[in-house]
């Protein structure tokens, strides 16, 4: 009986630690027992302790999957995430207004696709505007790694070189730069697009893709191309 008992304090232990991801403090808390005692009790099972030897320290998720090849899915969320995209060191969002749901949710989809993991969504209580998000510090590394920065305007980024060797991945960046930091005017001689953002070096790279795929941009003019 008191073997059972142990096992099954123990199977809780370990799973509140290592499996919820729980601190020492927040365990004592859940099983009502002091910190120094779910210390202990972690050494005698052979639990290490240190924050850094935990699978979800540092929100480092386990079912993430960095994709082995480019893919026209994959430039369309680049264009995405330089456009209403934000990248810190522990998750990726895209930020989006409060009239866009059913882009919301393709956005959603589109990032649990390329990475294996369900994206989440929030809603900001002040503006109701929706954020899709993955929390994941091996995929932030891994864009950083892209070129990615956590301040697009400070960094001056670019469009990373792959996306320019298929017209498929170029035509695929656009348009979801386009969907997010884009916008259409009605003029007296028809519709005009165009493309905004303060990253000096990412509109040239507009500008070169707009050319290649034989469209007409206009010259970078006020942080814009038409």
């Amino acid at each position: 009986m008191l073997n059972w008992y142990n096992n099954r304090s123990g199977n809780q232990l370990e799973k509140l630690y290592c499996e919820e991801n729980k601190t020492i403090n927040g365990v004592g808390k859940v099983l009502g027992i002091a910190p120094q005692t779910v210390f202990k009790r972690l050494k005698r099972l052979g639990i290490k302790t240190e924050k850094e030897s935990k699978e979800k320290f540092l929100n480092r998720k386990t079912d993430i999957s960095i994709p082995n090849k480019y893919s026209e899915n994959l430039a369309e969320l680049f264009g995405i995430l330089l456009g209403d995209g934000g990248i810190t060191h522990f998750q990726i969002t895209v930020s989006l207004g409060n009239k866009e749901n059913g882009y919301v949710l393709y956005v959603a989809k589109l990032m649990t696709k390329i990475f294996g993991t369900k994206a989440k969504i929030i809603t900001m209580r002040d503006t109701q505007y929706k954020r899709v998000y993955i929390g994941s510090t091996i995929l932030t590394k891994w864009l950083f790694e892209q070129g990615f920065a956590k301040n697009k305007v400070l960094s001056q980024v670019k469009v990373p070189e792959w996306i320019y060797s298929k017209k498929g991945y170029m035509r695929s960046f656009i348009r979801g730069f386009f969907d997010t930091d884009g916008s259409v005017y009605s003029l007296k001689f028809g519709n005009q697009i165009a493309f905004s953002n303060r990253s000096i070096p990412l509109l040239k790279s507009l500008h070169s893709m707009l050319l290649k795929l034989e469209y007409s941009p206009s010259k970078i003019s006020s942080f814009q191309i038409y």
